[in-house]
């Protein structure tokens, strides 16, 4: 399945995307992509009710704002330097264990909003990466069992302001959470959709050029090893975010600004 929230920002209502292209409205059934949702069996429920006809379901209008595919997540760990030729190209040094660090949850957004520059901002730059969605409550899982916590998929933008980030106390956090930093969707493909998540083409744009362009398997630390040892650390609540670290190409690495 393809999950979508439509609507006003801060006012979503879940819906679906069909393998037909047809956007249908499930707020009839479902409150929304939530962690009660992942938590309670919701993605079960939602796939009976889309096998069932999406019954008393409505077409969503063309043009509606698509909004970001689960409801504001309880965090957003992400992972740095988890591609060989980002890490060099970022300070030469490939980390041995992930190197983890957060998002502010205010900097999650849709992928189809405007993204707003920081009052301050010299660099912004670009990140894209694949999301992971967690879809049960993690702690100390196994690497063998990780891919059973996982709800599904999505692509997630890890905006940066470089100067706030490497030349402000060395303070990461602070320049990745700007409002509107972690632009996600447009949709959450569920995990039995996707047989590999080592195998996706993962590229970005800006202003039309190809800026950044790789695939999951280069990978230094796969999906099911992440959700395994960020659940070490730390709770993983049904509809947390991972963002799995970027391919080579960033803007700070190439002197090219992201507009």
């Amino acid at each position: 399945m393809r999950l979508i929230r439509f609507g006003e920002a801060g006012y979503e209502e879940p819906g679906v995307l069909l393998d037909d292209g047809r956007a249908i409205d499930a707020s009839t059934e479902f409150r929304d992509y939530d962690e009660g949702f992942f938590a309670c069996g919701g993605l079960a429920s939602l796939g009976k009710w889309v096998d069932d006809g999406c019954l008393g379901g409505m077409l969503i209008p063309d043009g509606t704002r698509m909004g970001p595919p689960v409801a504001r997540p309880s965090k957003i760990v992400c992972v740095g330097k988890n591609y060989a030729e980002h890490a060099r190209e970022f300070d030469s040094v490939v980390p041995e264990e992930p190197v983890l660090f957060m998002k502010a949850t205010s900097a999650y957004v849709s992928g189809s909003d405007d993204v707003v520059i920081p009052k301050g901002s010299e660099k912004l730059d670009y990140e894209v990466e694949l999301a992971v969605v967690m879809g049960r409550t993690a702690s100390n899982v196994a690497e063998e069992d990780a891919d059973d916590y996982v709800a599904g998929y999505s692509v997630l933008c890890d905006y940066s302001e470089r100067a706030f980030q490497k030349e402000r106390s060395g303070q990461w956090v602070k320049g990745k959470s700007a409002d509107t930093f972690a632009p996600m969707g447009p949709c959450l493909v569920t995990a039995d959709e996707v047989s590999d998540p080592q195998a996706l083409r993962l590229w970005s744009k800006v202003n039309g050029e190809l800026r950044q362009n790789g695939w999951t398997g280069d990978m230094l630390f796969p999906v099911n090893y992440l959700v395994s040892y960020i659940s070490q650390f730390m709770t993983l609540l049904p509809g947390d975010i991972i963002a799995t670290g970027t391919p080579a190409g960033v803007g700070m690495a190439t002197n090219r600004p992201s507009s």
